[in-house]
């Protein structure tokens, strides 16, 4: 026997006669992409905490099996397309929004895609306000399109919240209510919390903001008009400017609500509003049906089912306030 082929005898003992296993396929990598008309959502910001644990339960590991690519127009709304142009130089398998502008221009590219035979991109929407009442959808049991999502109910809280308004001030009269009026989304939902409001026997003193200028005369005018306290409802342009409305209300001892619970904790006095985690792991569902080849035109667009109040007590000390025992009884926080 020469040495070439006793080498390979030794080479099929040891290992046993047996062939190679087959290489396992690679596991699927799936592309999703976020438009924000606010900041880049981050690992680490409150929303993005929220959606990264939900895609996690839902077997999404961003940068392993998801490539994750994230945009923020910073409430400079001429940016979205340009912006969405990138995301989608990416094909992505989905694409998220969040707020009522960014999804109306993935609306409105999905369109176009369509007009010019192409495939649309399918769309995850978040904090839209009403979406059959801007028209997003056509219906949340069929939204038809290429858009489904959750949305956030803001306008049936309203109730609610002018009712925790009135416990911590028992003379509530009249409320300011700041809001985005740049954004259709925002100026539906503020439209309708107007007519909550009003159904309690509250009167408003309506604020609409456009650009960051706009707050001080807001200010000015809650000051004129003799306001009892601030409802501020959350979108880019508010939140980026959130700040300054808490330097506001410490100043003037008025008490505000927010409709995000993280606002409380960076110094808001309250908030009562869906929480962010069923939300988004609700969003992350969505995502998930849809990467797995479900079409948005027939996934219902969800609505939140879990609320939670948040109260900071070393703001209502601040602005010299007596929150009620049975309130922080029921607060699902209480930051001290």
């Amino acid at each position: 026997m020469d040495r070439r082929a006793f080498l390979a005898l030794c080479g099929c003992v040891l290992t046993g006669g047996a062939s190679p296993a087959p290489a396992q396929p690679p596991a699927k990598v799936y592309r999703a992409a976020l438009l924000s008309t606010s900041g880049p959502v981050t690992d680490d910001s409150p929303n993005g905490r929220s959606l990264i644990g939900g895609l996690v339960r839902h077997g999404y590991t961003p940068g392993g099996n998801l490539v994750f690519d994230r945009r923020g127009a910073e409430a400079r709304m001429e940016r979205l397309p340009r912006l969405l142009d990138e995301l989608l130089d990416n094909k992505p398998d989905v694409l998220v929004t969040f707020g009522y502008p960014a999804a109306l221009i993935a609306k409105q590219r999905n369109t176009s895609r369509l007009a010019n035979q192409q495939s649309p991109v399918p769309v995850v929407a978040f904090a839209t306000g009403d979406p059959v009442a801007t028209g997003l959808v056509d219906s949340l049991a069929r939204p038809g399109g290429t858009i489904t999502g959750i949305s956030d109910v803001s306008a049936e809280r309203t109730p609610k919240r002018m009712e925790l308004l009135k416990q911590v001030a028992p003379s509530l009269k009249r409320v300011a209510m700041l809001w985005n009026a740049g954004d259709l989304g925002m100026t539906m939902r503020y439209r309708a919390s107007e007519t909550g409001a009003k159904a309690l026997g509250v009167s408003v003193l309506p604020l609409g903001v456009r650009e960051p200028d706009d707050f001080d005369q807001a200010f000015a005018a809650m000051n004129r008009d003799k306001a009892d306290a601030i409802l501020m409802v959350a979108d880019s342009l508010t939140l980026l400017n959130r700040k300054r409305v808490f330097e506001f209300a410490a100043a003037h001892r008025m008490p505000a609500i927010f409709e995000y619970d993280w606002v409380v904790r960076e110094g808001g006095l309250m908030s009562y509003a869906p929480d962010l985690d069923e939300s988004f792991d609700r969003i992350a569902a969505l995502i998930d049906r849809v990467c797995k080849g479900a079409s948005p035109a027939d996934l219902p667009f969800e609505q939140p089912t879990r609320f939670k109040l948040a109260l900071n007590v070393k703001t209502a000390k601040a602005l010299g306030l007596e929150v009620p025992t049975v309130m922080l009884a029921v607060a699902d926080e209480v930051i001290e």
